[in-house]
């Protein structure tokens, strides 16, 4: 036999593997999961809030409109830092180990960068990261520090840029690629992401980018041309601003003179602590209700340009998709990292279990698999999204991930029997940044919601500290405060106004959620054995 022959066949082999290599780069979608910080689904039109005649969204809402869109997800934990590491990890905070703004997420935990980069996808991870090790588990970065800065920010990256020192925490100082870009972040990090689509990933292989906008975090810093924009117009309330009913209990409104109306930090006057008013420069001589209006319209405005910042820069990613005829094989997610209390209850920022802050917008374009204009009312949470992003790429959920892929449920809008019927969730700081948001857990299925202030900070030091500023305002931060139940029939009162523990109406629905709670608590791993002083509350007060 001579070597042509060999030669031949083996010029064959190698054109075969690649056309097979193609074929599977082809036939794997690319993936572009958008994520805002603090964007609530009140301020998405395809949500259908009270502000979605104000048409804030019309480019993520056609997402919605040529996709799907999930009617119940929610976060495990509604503040940055956890979320976030659940959305990578696929597992809960006492898991992953960030349960609070101090975690850290270093490289060998940056699990769906490891699973997406298994799967041959090329990955970036640019904007707003907050988990303080770098994403160094992507192919790719370009991110904020920490929170980073609205105008003209200052990026790290992979390489490139300028090398300095950047103490990320007291003890973690780290050497950085930086580069200080001009204009306003959205702007910026859509700048970035589009030069990396176009100029830097690796064009023979799928991609995988986390596109993190900053905005409309507070304090609502948006960019000049949105000035304007709502400008002559009355933002719609909610009727909670002014009268919160029977929502709460002691737990939420304090039982003496140090805790009363300090809890939650509010529109107007009533928070004396942390209330927006101060941060809109709103002339505190000015009473109630006249101060709390003007706050409110302040705030929503600033929000809401912000919002505008962001929709016009997705935009501007379809508008590439699009043009290089990639949007069809492309996958288009977004999502905020948590929701937000826009003037609900008298409440601004997030942490609290009510509604609007525990529900995060979802939504997938994707016309290969999803139906347009679809609706899904199944229960997900953020430790679900990883697990879901490796199956639409192709993949199967690791063992040491907690969450579940809901990617059949989004293709054929179908709810399998056995699919979770109820979600956990925790904010485990207490009294922090002045916001005061005692600590809690609790259950919520689509019918109710259990909640259990137990008012304890898990660090044993900030505990003892608390005893000794029980009477004084001024220093509420990590100050223990009542424990208390609160139980809502979301069926009969979706806006939470009214507060049923106690109802003997509804005793035997509490105390099977009560049996369901202890259940899910040992089911995702949360155990407070290490933290005797919160488990002495929860025994004390669990009946």
């Amino acid at each position: 036999m001579t070597k042509y022959p060999l030669f031949t066949i083996f010029i064959l082999f190698l054109l075969l593997t690649s056309c097979q290599e193609k074929e599977k780069a082809v036939s794997q979608p690319n993936i572009i999961f958008i994520m805002s910080d603090d964007h609530t689904t009140q301020g998405i039109g395809a949500y259908g809030s009270r502000l979605a005649k104000l048409n804030p969204t019309p480019t993520i809402d056609r997402i919605a409109n040529e996709g799907v869109l999930l009617e119940n997800a929610f976060c495990t934990n509604s503040i940055c830092t956890p979320s976030r590491a659940s959305i990578l990890t696929g597992q809960y905070g006492q898991v992953n180990g960030v349960v609070d703004l101090s975690g850290r997420l270093q490289k060998d935990k940056q699990y769906l960068a490891i699973e997406m980069n298994k799967l041959g996808y090329n990955t970036a991870m640019i904007g707003k990261w907050h988990l303080k090790h770098a994403p160094d588990a992507f192919d790719y970065y370009n991110v904020l520090p920490g929170q980073g800065d609205y105008f003209n920010p200052i990026l790290y990256a992979k390489e490139g840029g300028t090398k300095q020192e950047y103490r990320f925490e007291e003890d973690l100082v780290r050497e950085v690629n930086a580069t200080k870009y001009q204009g306003h972040s959205s702007d910026v990090i859509t700048d970035l992401s589009l030069d990396w689509l176009q100029n830097k990933r690796d064009k023979s292989k799928p991609f995988f980018l986390m596109h993190h906008f900053k905005a409309p975090h507070d304090f609502f810093e948006y960019a000049p041309r949105y000035e304007d924009y709502l400008a002559d117009v009355t933002i719609p309330e909610p009727a909670s601003l002014w009268d919160n009913k029977n929502n709460g209990s002691v737990g939420t409104k304090g039982f003496n003179d140090a805790l009363l109306d300090t809890i939650g930090s509010s529109i107007g006057h009533r928070n004396v602590i942390r209330n927006m008013g101060m941060h809109m420069k709103i002339d505190p001589n000015i009473p109630d209700p006249e101060y709390k209006r003007l706050a409110y319209q302040e705030y929503l405005k600033r929000y809401l340009r912000c919002v505008k910042g962001v929709d016009d820069n997705v935009k501007r990613l379809f508008d590439y998709l699009e043009k290089e005829e990639l949007l069809e094989n492309t996958i288009i997610i977004y999502t905020g990292d948590q929701g937000f209390m826009l003037g609900e209850h008298d409440y601004i920022d997030k942490r609290w279990m009510y509604e609007e802050s525990m529900r995060m917008p979802f939504m997938v374009r994707y016309p290969k698999k999803i139906k347009e204009g679809s609706r899904v009312n199944a229960i997900v949470n953020n430790t679900d999204f990883a697990p879901t992003i490796i199956n639409m790429a192709g993949g199967t959920t690791p063992e040491y991930m907690q969450g579940n892929s809901f990617y059949n449920i989004l293709t054929t809008g179908k709810e399998p029997a056995e699919w979770k019927k109820e979600t956990y969730y925790r904010y485990w700081m207490h009294m922090a940044h002045k916001h005061n948001n005692p600590a809690h857990f609790g259950i919520r299925t689509k019918d109710y919601k259990l909640i259990f202030f137990y008012g304890r900070d898990y660090n044993s030091q900030r505990n003892t500290e608390a005893q000794e500023w029980a009477h004084n305002p001024e220093s509420m931060s990590y100050f223990n405060t009542p424990p208390a139940w609160e139980f809502y029939d979301l069926k009969n009162d979706p806006k939470e106004m009214n507060n049923l523990y106690g109802d003997e109406k509804y005793n035997d629905i509490i105390k099977e959620l009560k049996d369901r709670l202890k259940n899910l608590r040992k089911e995702v791993k949360e155990d407070d054995s290490k933290y005797p002083e919160i488990q002495k509350v929860i025994d004390e007060y669990w009946d």
